[in-house]
């Protein structure tokens, strides 16, 4: 390798925090030729993960360290949400450290490189695309190890898991992570359920909120919150609230709340 092959590599390597990915697309842009990046791979300086995406060799790296490459790299509008980035933000304590399970959220048209689906990551990512939410707002930088990813915050996040549910969370669980969220910011808040394009979210998040008598929900101004009209039956069998005109769990709707 020449003394400039070797300048570069030590260039990119003291450059990029340690455990995350590298794409060969955006080596490419920061002026390292597919050519120099096949005789680094051949020099052990860097290893395949996939077609397009390297790390460094015997590095470790998980998949917020693909999340980096993804939202750093090329600008792809996805993250760590719902119930997973209420884990990363601190606000899901008591759930299970041991969980192999992941949820990341991305916009209608971002799909996720070949890279990424195949890799084992460790866990497994479940992946949704939707359009519910706008892509900028309601969103939280979190550190992980020596980088930096972008999560939904705590908001945002409660909202993801109740687009999600009934089907793939339950609702009883989204009320108990609703419970932990007594510091929410009002005008976040607001501005969530403005710009939120699902009727079944915006009227379950108010509900499961007051039911929770969080103390945030007193600044919302609900006039300009559209909550559409006519029932929603979230669930078969189950208590009615008029307030909000759907129908619960009776499990939830009878819960007391924890002191």
């Amino acid at each position: 390798m020449t003394t400039n092959m070797q300048t570069k590599i030590n260039q990119l390597l003291s450059s990029l925090p340690g455990g995350v990915v590298v794409q060969s697309s955006w080596l490419a842009e920061q002026g390292y030729s597919f050519d120099l990046q096949k005789a680094y791979r051949r020099s052990q300086w860097l290893q395949s993960i996939g077609t397009g995406a390297m790390i460094r060799n015997g590095d470790a790296v998980g998949y917020q360290g693909a999340i980096y490459a993804l939202q750093r790299q090329s600008h792809l509008p996805v993250h760590p949400g719902g119930r997973t980035a209420l884990s990363l933000l601190g606000k899901a304590h008591y759930l299970s450290l041991s969980e192999k399970k992941v949820t990341v959220f991305g916009e209608s048209n971002a799909r996720l490189p070949t890279w990424f689906l195949n890799h084992d990551w460790g866990v497994a990512v479940e992946y949704h695309q939707s359009s519910f939410l706008p892509p900028d707002i309601g969103m939280a930088e979190v550190e992980v190890k020596s980088y930096s990813i972008l999560v939904s915050g705590a908001a945002r996040a409660l909202m993801e898991c109740l687009y999600l549910a009934p089907e793939k969370m339950a609702l009883m669980e989204c009320y108990e992570l609703m419970e932990g969220l007594n510091n929410l910011k009002p005008g976040q808040v607001q501005q969530l359920l403005e710009q939120c394009g699902s009727i079944k979210v915006k009227r379950l998040f108010l509900f499961l909120a007051e039911k929770a008598n969080h103390h945030w929900t007193k600044f919302l101004n609900l006039e300009k919150v559209d909550l559409g009209s006519g029932k929603r039956s979230i669930v078969k069998n189950g208590a009615y609230i008029d307030r909000y005109q759907i129908t619960v769990p009776k499990e939830l709707a009878e819960h007391e709340r924890s002191v």
